[in-house]
């Protein structure tokens, strides 16, 4: 079993961000110091539900301060950034990281982002799976050309290759950085089989619905083709994305976490904004936060691993990205990755 922390740079009321910030960077040092397996980062724009607009920057930092862990995307969105200059940006933290860089990517939502990059609300409704493809031949080809209805240019050099690693394949197969796909529906869980990539599953999902979703995704894989062996690796790679939050008593880890998390998602949640005016439903940050304190390890370290070890039997999901930073403290956030390494992972061993 693989822990990884979540790391949104979520902007607490009253907090700036360049403090944000810095927690954010100081939890990924700390998750690895604490024997973590990876970081995720998270991309959002124009909101203080998350202030890393860039989540492939955010990587490229990180890597630099770290030797050992993982450090991922959760994710990058497709729509509002080219694919070939994603791809790009992959293939060079792959090859410099020494193999340790994941590409998480995501549809995102119909934001006012799209406005401003100017990609419009088709790169959103129709534009994925071209964007997808199109990055995933840059990651996997020597040369690529493009004549799809967004993107059209003359074959060109892939340069770097990223299957110039120096130490050889890592989890992404045949040379290439991992790559991850976001999954928040039947269809983006078919695109992904299909293509033979694992999912990251969102936070506000339980363990029956990821099971379902893992499930749909093996049958979608075997019906593309895909050997039991080859559906049995990629799957391996799926990612659990929660939270978590540990004290000695179970509701003391759950208050910190009612007290500090509604503020943040209502104010972080109530910024979005449409590209396009529709009204867009937002979840009750109490209720919100109330559930996703009974989903996750949010309690004590043995709690912690009796969900974490349940939602693994269940779902099959063996790696996971948790949120850490629900505190919104800097001080609290670094003892709750401290806690994590130290008091949980030894119950998973």
């Amino acid at each position: 079993m693989r822990v990884g922390t979540f790391v949104l740079a979520a902007q607490f009321p009253g907090q700036g961000q360049g403090e944000t910030l810095h927690r954010a960077v100081r939890s990924a040092e700390v998750a690895e110091e604490a024997g973590l397996d990876a970081v995720w980062l998270a991309e959002h724009h124009f909101v203080p539900y998350g202030v890393c607009p860039s989540a492939i920057t955010l990587a490229a930092l990180l890597l630099g301060r770290t030797r050992r862990i993982r450090v991922g995307t959760a994710v990058s969105v497709l729509p509002t950034a080219h694919p070939v200059a994603l791809a790009e940006q992959a293939a060079l933290l792959h090859i410099a990281s020494g193999g340790r860089f994941s590409l998480g990517v995501g549809r995102g939502g119909p934001w006012v982002d799209l406005e401003v990059f100017g990609a419009g609300l088709g790169a959103y409704e129709e534009g994925f799976p071209e964007s997808l493809d199109l990055l995933l031949r840059w990651l996997r080809e020597p040369r690529v050309a493009a004549d799809g209805p967004r993107y059209r240019f003359r074959e060109v050099a892939v340069v770097p290759r990223p299957d110039e690693l120096l130490a050889g394949p890592e989890e992404g197969g045949g040379g290439g950085p991992e790559t991850v796909v976001a999954c928040t529906s039947p269809q983006s869980v078919r695109l992904a089989a299909a293509r033979d990539l694992p999912m990251l599953l969102g936070m506000h999902c339980g363990d029956e619905d990821k099971a379902a979703m893992t499930a749909l995704w093996r049958r979608e894989a075997l019906a593309a083709g895909r050997s039991p062996d080859e559906v049995a690796r990629t799957a391996a790679r799926h990612v659990s994305a929660g939270v978590a939050q540990l004290a000695d008593r179970a509701e003391d880890a759950v208050e910190t976490l009612v007290k500090s998390m509604p503020g943040w998602l209502r104010q972080g949640l109530d910024a979005h904004v449409t590209v396009d005016g529709r009204q867009r439903a937002m979840r009750d940050p109490v209720a919100y936060t109330e559930l996703l304190c009974a989903l996750h390890p949010v309690g004590t370290p043995r709690l912690a691993a009796d969900r974490l070890a349940a939602t693994a039997e269940r779902t099959g999901i063996t790696r996971f990205a948790l949120l850490v930073e629900g505190s919104g403290d800097v001080a609290a956030t670094e003892e709750n990755v401290r806690r994590l390494g130290a008091e949980v992972l030894p119950l998973l061993a």
